[in-house]
């Protein structure tokens, strides 16, 4: 198999675990039976260890096309031929109980629409990163594969073969026939269900349709970019672990941010900063029961500190704290960008951000959900406390650099807001707090920031003191209420960081990147992508300061909608984009996706203001 690029992959999922599925009919990654579970199909890692599960045509001159059904995540991969076109119907049921038909299958229906069409399966599992062996024995039922670890059955009533790696077949179907392929978990014995009837498989289809219509019909956005918009809400509910509420950054790891690059790292856990923002983002378009599932999960985590520990940047999506990363040998990596890294040693880093994503992000669920409760409230008191006692400390910062710890503005930024958001919401909620201590180190933050993140020379704040590097985190300054849109010195940022790389900016035709590694070391070797967020942090950027000045709303627009060209043909978005246009990172990124809907909401908002 040759790799496909990261753009050619659609995502199905059931909140406990997501599938890639690429455009040429192949499964090429799969973890089961959660988000963080070793994979069973790794191909997206090591195109001829990692494992896949592929239906395509048995023909050349093929024209693949992807779509998802209506309102739903259930994935149509079509085939057009000039013998006929066929399709696969890709999902995972959702919304029933445990051990009811359905619960945690992963459901490929075969069709042909047109003629007919003869189609190659190949389900080559690679348990355990591709490190389990495991032994395959054939059924009536279809094919049971079983490892030290796990067991998957393969169900279907078209008859199976089987060679070293797993099972494949060929078989034709005519106009209006359909075979039905289910992968499921079974016991050690090997007993899987009976292959699905038609009329079975249908109402699956149709009660997971269904499902997923119910859902996205609670969202209250009705602006411009609307099916944009239910794309992104979509894509990140598949994000979520429903069990506790976390929500992952990303379903994948290791993709590179660099083809052949070694900045490859595993985003399958919940970040404080990423989930946060989440919430911001679900919160602006209706879906209040997410975030107050992800409030409960924050909840725990603050709960269970001791008294003078910090929260981790990350945990696991069951709240454990150990993430310990790994490199896995045996696997090349995407078209040879190694290491392949499992779990994530960033978690060990000080990043002094967290604290005021998540203060803003209990701010707004306490405003536009539910009040929060009074043990929450302690356990913020205590972390306020400690950002009070700890905000002058050097960190790693939001990108997580590997090059020794500065003092990043963007770190003493998130500090100033998670102060000032705590003031706010005492007040609001008249809970016992030590005001005055916050408000003096939330001034002496304010004061620090305008006088030591203020380059003279560059004209702009810049990404640590000291430094005339610019950073695109600064972007979101104006968002977060710290400073007006137009201040001056917001906008000579503004102007700064949005002009091209070789006059010193960070964005190239409308696109953003981070910040300049050349500049700026950060202790990694090799280049990046464009990085998506702040992208759309630019927009929103852009968007705010239009309000006294329409040529930059113009351009806010024309960077947005230029943006939106960047999208895979499912408008889904990795974390970065590539000198070619190419998806680069882990994906489907959620911080890409709530950064999209922020922005979409705001410039909405923004438009309709000015007409």
């Amino acid at each position: 198999m040759a790799y496909q690029s990261i753009e050619n992959y659609g995502i199905i999922g059931n909140m406990h675990t997501t599938a890639l599925v690429g455009l040429g009919g192949s499964i090429d990654w799969f973890c089961f039976p959660r988000h963080d579970s070793p994979s069973v199909f790794a191909a997206l890692l090591d195109a001829e260890k990692g494992g896949h599960f592929k239906i395509a045509p048995c023909v050349d001159g093929v024209t693949h096309k992807q779509l998802y059904w209506p309102e739903t995540n259930v994935l149509v991969t079509r085939f057009l031929a000039s013998c006929g076109v066929g399709e696969i119907i890709d999902f995972m049921p959702v919304g029933m109980p445990v051990n009811q038909q359905g619960y945690h299958w992963l459901v490929r229906q075969v069709r042909v629409v047109r003629c007919k069409m003869k189609f190659r399966l190949e389900c080559y599992p690679a348990f355990n990163y591709a490190r389990d062996r495991h032994e395959t024995i054939l059924s009536s039922t279809g094919a049971c594969f079983k490892s030290p670890s796990l067991s998957l059955g393969l169900v279907t009533d078209v008859p199976l073969k089987q060679d070293e790696c797993g099972v494949f077949t060929e078989f034709t179907l005519e106009s209006g026939q359909t075979a039905v392929f289910v992968l499921q978990e079974t016991d050690q014995d090997g007993g899987c269900s009976l292959p699905l009837r038609h009329q079975e498989a249908m109402q699956l289809f149709d009660d997971t349709v269904a499902y997923w219509r119910r859902w996205i019909g609670k969202c209250t956005y009705e602006g411009r970019w609307r099916e944009t918009v239910e794309r992104s809400a979509l894509a990140l509910k598949l994000l979520t672990y429903e069990p506790t509420g976390a929500i992952i950054a990303a379903p994948t790891c290791s993709l590179p941010e660099m083809i052949g690059g070694s900045r490859n790292w595993d985003y399958r856990y919940t970040w404080i900063r990423d989930a946060s923002f989440t919430v911001y983002a679900l919160l602006r378009i209706g879906f209040t029961e997410e975030a107050a599932q992800f409030m409960r999960f924050l909840e725990n985590r603050c709960q269970e500190l001791d008294s003078d520990d910090p929260l981790q940047i990350m945990y696991g999506i069951d709240g454990y704290h150990n993430l310990d990363e790994e490199i896995l040998d045996h696997l090349e990596g995407y078209k040879g960008s190694y290491p392949v890294r499992i779990g994530n040693g960033a978690y060990k880093q000080l990043q002094l951000d967290i604290y005021g994503e998540l203060m803003d992000s209990v701010y707004l669920f306490n405003k536009y959900g539910t009040p929060i409760s009074y043990d929450l409230w302690r356990s913020l008191r205590r972390l306020l406390n400690w950002v009070c006692d700890n905000w002058q400390r050097q960190d790693e910062g939001i990108w997580e650099t590997r090059g020794g710890r500065k003092d990043y503005i963007y770190s003493n930024l998130m500090c100033w807001v998670a102060l000032d958001r705590g003031l706010r919401l005492a007040q609001k909620r008249s809970f016992p707090a030590d005001h005055q201590r916050w408000l003096t180190e939330r001034d002496r933050i304010y004061e620090e920031i305008m006088t030591k993140g203020w380059s003279e020379e560059r004209q702009a704040f810049v990404q640590y003191y000291g430094s005339t590097s610019l950073d695109a985190s600064n972007l979101i300054m104006p968002l977060v209420f710290f400073m007006s849109p137009t201040d001056p010195r917001m906008l000579k940022t503004l102007d700064a960081i949005n002009s091209p790389p070789e006059v010193g900016g960070l964005v190239s035709d409308s696109l953003v990147y981070r910040y300049n590694p050349e500049e700026a070391p950060d202790g990694l070797s090799g280049t990046e992508g464009t990085f998506n967020l702040c992208t759309f942090w630019l927009v929103e950027a852009l968007t705010r300061a239009g309000k006294v000045d329409t040529k930059r709303l113009e351009r806010a627009r024309l960077i947005f909608e230029q943006m939106l060209s960047y999208a895979n043909h499912l408008g889904l978005y990795a974390e970065e984009t590539g000198s070619s246009g190419e998806a680069l990172g882990n994906f489907p990124q959620a911080f890409t996706h709530v950064s999209l809907i922020s922005a979409a909401w705001n410039l909405n908002r923004a438009i309709e203001h000015n007409l």
